[in-house]
């Protein structure tokens, strides 16, 4: 009776913590979350990022050689996407842009709402009344491992949640560690690491609740995860050694 009760006593240790490290958010009832306008933030253009500037005013003939064509209509996001990298601003290595009759701008370093302050400022000597509007039409990010959809996606917000990041790649796998999500990023022409444990909420009051351009977002397997494969891996070159022995056993017959 006490070896046939073992089994048992281990599926319900397993279940146990498993559930533990499954579950998101798990103090999320006790944790005080601090305003979103308090950590919400504007990315700061960068090298080879691909900008898209719409020009308008009063007047819309005084914008137009201020402007560059940007093409007729869109077939959805992806169509839409394209179009805005096809007829958009790239920033050079030099951190600027060449913008119609203004010549070369400097843009790195500023954010998209800087940058609309600067062209309207510059404009306004030109056109009355100038409403500039800027966006990054390249904003894109990575998410590799154990994730539904694995990929590189670009979107047109200028904001996205760690939350919506996951949902866009059809969330984690039940295999996938939700204690130690790694996300690489750039910053200021550095590249730093950081660890997110997804089943606690203390992250969503830093930055890191807002994915940044050319985040590469990383979810490890679990330990079961990583003992099945080595498991699997190793039983299948025993089965390959028996194989080759057995054949050998057979031709020397």
């Amino acid at each position: 009776m006490k070896k046939l009760m073992l089994p048992f006593l281990a599926i319900l240790v397993l279940g146990c913590s498993t559930r533990k490290s499954i579950i998101l958010y798990q103090d999320i009832d006790y944790k005080e979350l601090i305003p979103l306008d308090s950590i919400t933030y504007h990315p700061k253009i960068q090298v080879n990022d691909i900008l898209s500037i719409t020009t308008t005013a009063l007047n819309p003939e005084s914008v137009i050689p201020f402007s560059f064509n940007t093409g007729n209509g869109n077939n959805g996001q992806l169509m839409q996407v394209q179009l805005l990298k096809l007829f958009g601003y790239l920033v050079n290595t030099d951190g600027q842009i060449n913008f119609p009759q203004l010549g070369m701008v400097n843009v790195a370093g500023k954010t998209t709402q800087e940058l609309q302050s600067i062209l309207e400022e510059k404009l306004s000597r030109y056109i009355k009344n100038p409403t500039v509007s800027v966006r990054i039409s390249n904003f894109k990010f990575t998410i590799q491992g154990e994730i539904a959809r694995p990929g590189t996606y670009e979107i047109l917000d200028e904001n996205l949640t760690l939350p919506q990041a996951i949902g866009m790649g059809g969330d984690l796998t039940i295999n996938g560690t939700r204690e130690n999500i790694m996300i690489l990023r750039q910053k200021e022409g550095q590249r730093e690491v950081r660890r997110i444990d997804l089943t606690q909420t203390d992250w969503m009051n830093t930055e890191y609740y807002f994915v940044k351009p050319n985040d590469i977002i990383y979810i490890e397997p679990n330990s079961p995860q990583i003992k099945r494969a080595g498991f699997i891996s190793g039983i299948g070159n025993i089965i390959s050694v028996i194989s080759i022995l057995l054949s050998i056993y057979l031709i020397a017959r």
